[in-house]
């Protein structure tokens, strides 16, 4: 009982997460009451908004419904439907607006559900890029930058923010969520395969098939995906996605008594400002890790090794001089930091081979099989057997002198009968054994063999054969 055991002992979480855990409580409540609620709180409020305002860095402009989805306290189907009943409803009413949010909304849920189709179609996606030449490319193997990126100490602010966010409340703005993957993978130059597995760790609405679509149509892995020597700027980023840096101020409070007009590039501003907001640059907050000019030129060489590797591969193939599979060959990835690898077993793997024999025995075609021989031959002993002692009970003697010859004729009936069934026995055996190696010779010709109650398959393979591959 449950009730009996002290709540002192029952060790949910750690010290460690306890932080975490509370910050987590206090953003979201989880089940689907709680989901019914935040969905009928968005058709009725944000969601007429929600072109307008998708563009704003802010939570509360998004539906913020992907938790309940991923953990199917909602469904798509109910979240479709009622937003299309919206739709209807401002459709009549002639709400140019309402109809604009809910097309964007419900493309947002379409293309949740496209990567479904992605990674159906594509089981790999989540491994390696769909566009196979950029299995060439560089990645920086750089865990000092990975450290960074993680605990939001980049020096740019709007990146710096997002990361803070995510891992106060395991949730990010979609626009955030591009900004942060885009600069891991344009200006870090990190494996785009880090970033995901980070994703998948610390996310509320963690998906594997939405994760792999994102982070592949940012790396530029899509055919329709973004350009691979696109990059987009921060600084500029913050302009369009938190104008007013209410963000930013949020989750860095180091930045906050800085003025609007510097808070998205702190590098650029006075030091008479800096001193004034109480900031010095490297110390309390830090400087830039890596000059977005710098990481334009290092693109382009990256990019232009990329070409040269996957030209001379080409070539290699075409050839003959080099032996591949196209597209589905992959070199090795990037290994995982070591904070982020799963502990594996290294206990070796047992062999038991009576189980795949009796696994292979299962889908096989009833037929006489050797191991059916030796079943029968057991039968047949066992049968004689008892027939024997049967027939070896002596029954109670009426007179003396009747017990002397009943005797007699026990044992002479018992003699005459283990002939008998010996030699019926040793045919029983010999006709068992030459159907077995009949079936066997027509199995290998895919042939029909006529039995009582109709024309049924055999297919039974030969005992040496069995043996050496099976057991």
């Amino acid at each position: 009982d449950a009730s009996r055991c002290p709540s002192d002992t029952l060790l949910f979480e750690d010290e460690l997460e306890k932080a975490s855990n509370a910050l987590l409580a206090r953003a979201w409540s989880p089940g689907w009451s709680n989901a019914n609620k935040a969905l009928t709180t968005f058709i009725n409020g944000p969601l007429i908004e929600y072109s307008k305002n998708r563009r704003k860095a802010d939570s509360a402009t998004t539906s913020l419904l992907s938790p309940h989805l991923h953990f199917g306290e909602l469904s798509v189907k109910k979240v479709f439907h009622l937003v299309r009943i919206k739709q209807v409803l401002w459709a009549n009413e002639g709400n140019k607006a309402g109809e604009e949010s809910v097309n964007l909304f419900l493309k947002s849920i379409g293309l949740r559900e496209y990567s479904r189709y992605i990674s159906f179609n594509h089981p790999y996606s989540h491994e390696r890029p769909l566009l196979g030449h950029l299995k060439f490319f560089p990645w920086v193997v750089n865990e000092g930058y990975f450290k960074a990126w993680r605990q939001g100490r980049t020096g740019y602010p709007l990146v710096d923010a997002g990361m803070r966010e995510l891992w106060a409340t395991g949730w990010l703005h979609d626009r955030i969520r591009v900004v942060v993957s885009s600069f891991f993978v344009k200006v870090l130059q990190l494996p785009w395969r880090w970033g995901m597995k980070y994703f998948w760790d610390t996310l509320l609405d963690a998906d594997l098939e939405s994760d792999a679509l994102g982070w592949q149509y940012i790396s530029g892995s899509l055919p329709d995906g973004r350009e691979i020597d696109r990059i987009d700027n921060p600084q500029f980023e913050g302009y369009k996605f938190d104008p007013n840096g209410e963000y930013v101020r949020r989750w860095l409070p180091e930045l906050a008594r800085l003025p609007t007009e510097w808070i998205h590039h702190p590098w650029n501003a006075p030091e008479s400002v800096l001193q004034a907001a109480g900031i010095e640059l490297g110390s309390n907050y830090p400087l830039p890790i890596v000059g977005i000019d710098a990481a334009k030129t290092r693109l382009l060489e990256a990019l232009s090794e990329m070409w040269q590797q996957e030209a001379a591969s080409r070539a290699a193939m075409e050839n003959g001089t080099e032996e591949g599979l196209g597209d589905s060959s992959e070199s090795v990835p990037a290994a995982f930091p070591q904070d982020m690898q799963m502990e594996e077993t290294h206990e070796p793997v047992r062999n038991n081979p009576l189980p795949v024999a009796r696994r292979y025995q299962d889908q096989m075609v009833p037929s006489i099989t050797s191991s059916l021989l030796r079943v029968e031959e057991e039968e047949t002993s066992s049968d004689l057997q008892h027939s024997a002692e049967e027939s070896s009970r002596a029954e109670v003697p009426v007179t003396a002198n009747a017990q002397q010859n009943v005797g007699v004729t026990l044992n002479e009936r018992m003699l005459q009968t283990t002939n008998r069934n010996a030699q019926t026995q040793y045919n029983t055996t010999m006709e068992l054994r030459n159907v077995a190696e009949d079936s066997a010779v027509e199995s290998s010709s895919g042939t029909r063999r006529e039995r009582d109650g109709g024309v049924v398959p055999v297919w039974s393979p030969p005992a040496s054969s069995y043996s050496e591959q099976f057991v």
